[in-house]
């Protein structure tokens, strides 16, 4: 079993990624093992070792990388992109993610995801992109202004996973769409350049997570929490204080009605559904045990409840984050490390992908 996941190295890492990604990244690092026989056969196809062979039985091989070719698809700074690449690897680590049982990496290292979007480019379709729900997003009106690598993006996307013969790769459900087209991409390539028992390409499948995928603004309950939004004040960072916690969890946006005892008492109060999803997230609760202890409470009393449950949860990841955020080599050499690894891994299926296409080397 192999999976496959990226983040964008632009601001801070925040609640929502933490819940809604990060900490199931650190889960499947530490305990995914692959068992179905459907995961055995593409493990053949894609040359990974069986269970017996391989050295680690118990985990899964999780390659994550720090998508700053991604980055570049919209205006940038430069030099703030090279530090939050390495802000964003201290993030990462500390969350969790181990260098050593993971593969962590930024595709700049790794010139085979660049490579392998080029020749993929052959295969998509315009009109696949046009579909695309976040280009039509994120270029708005103003289509004709907007960068090609924009446009192109999901190509390397699927560049990302299919490089790396991912047999899962982790998405939130405003994700899905992009992964159904490196599926198309990876199936009309196979069925145009290679043969049935012998594909180019794995065909990834989804893996969404069952809680806490969707963490939304502590300003509006119905968006997502997001690193774009111009307010500091609709998400925690995991870079917070324990000061800067409380004092946006008390400001969060909430209604004058008091907690109902049952879950079905949280329709239609978006605000009030959040902070109590955050609460079951980091406790491990379920939403009907949170609502056995607090409904009938206001606000007034939750609040508190939830910001201090945050503070004793995310401290010893902001003191790890502090630590490892001032050695800049050692985050160099971690990137680089993985990087190597991830060069190694990808360029049998880039080999592979030159020689279907018929290309001279």
């Amino acid at each position: 079993m192999r999976i496959v996941s990226g983040i964008q190295p632009t601001g801070n890492l925040h609640l929502g990624n933490y819940l809604g990604a990060i900490r199931n990244w650190v889960a499947m690092q530490d305990e995914w093992a692959p068992q179905s026989s459907e995961i055995k056969r593409l493990q053949q196809l894609a040359g990974i070792k069986s269970k017996q062979e391989s050295a680690n039985e118990s985990r899964a091989e999780c390659f994550y990388f720090l998508a700053d070719l991604h980055a570049i698809s919209m205006p940038h700074d430069p030099k703030a992109l090279g530090e939050n690449t390495r802000e964003m690897t201290a993030a990462l680590v500390a969350c969790g993610i181990d260098p050593d049982k993971s593969t962590l990496f930024n595709q700049t290292q790794v010139p085979a995801h660049a490579e392998l979007q080029w020749l993929l480019n052959g295969t998509a379709r315009v009109g696949w992109l046009n579909r695309m729900t976040q280009w039509k997003d994120k270029a708005g009106k103003n289509r004709d202004g907007q960068s090609v690598a924009l446009f192109t993006y999901p190509v390397l996307q699927a560049a990302d996973v299919l490089i790396y013969q991912a047999t899962h790769v982790p998405v939130g459900e405003d994700q899905k769409q992009h992964l159904e087209l490196a599926r198309d991409i990876a199936q009309k390539f196979n069925n145009d350049f290679a043969t049935e028992d012998a594909p180019v390409f794995t065909l990834p499948e989804p893996i969404i997570p069952p809680a806490a995928a969707r963490i939304m603004s502590l300003r509006d309950g119905t968006a997502k929490m997001s690193k774009s939004d111009p307010s500091d004040m609709s998400r925690i960072n995991l870079t917070d204080d324990a000061d800067a916690i409380m004092g946006k969890i008390k400001k969060a946006k909430s209604d004058a009605d008091a907690l109902p005892s049952e879950a079905e008492g949280l329709e239609g109060r978006p605000e009030a559904r959040n902070l109590v999803g955050i609460y079951a997230a980091m406790s491990g609760q379920s939403v009907a045990q949170i609502l056995g202890d607090f409904g009938g409470k206001g606000f007034g009393a939750f609040k508190p409840a939830l910001g201090e449950l945050l503070v004793e949860q995310l401290a010893p990841i902001n003191a790890r984050f502090n630590e490892l955020r001032q050695d800049r080599e050692a985050l160099n050499a971690i990137l680089r490390k993985g990087a190597e690894k991830a060069r190694a891994a990808s360029a049998p299926t880039l080999a592979a992908t030159y020689d279907a296409l018929g290309l001279v080397r």
